[in-house]
């Protein structure tokens, strides 16, 4: 799955899903898709990631008290 970090617009390819989809991890492994050798693995902030159409992140990824409020 592809995302795009907003601070630099760039696509950032995930690695670990299981932490996107969970609401208490606030970091994801990825790496930027860019070039064309793979770039390196890097941690991530999702509160700095959209999908590639601008659209936010669903809130129950991002907050594990979602349904509260």
């Amino acid at each position: 799955m592809f995302l795009m970090q907003k601070s630099t617009e760039k696509l950032v390819e995930v690695l670990s899903l299981t932490d996107l989809f969970n609401p208490n991890h606030e970091k994801i492994v990825g790496r930027f898709h860019a070039g064309e050798e793979m770039q390196d693995p890097e941690k991530f902030s999702k509160g700095d990631m959209q999908f590639p159409s601008g659209e936010e992140l669903p809130r129950c990824w991002l907050d594990s008290h979602y349904r509260e409020g």
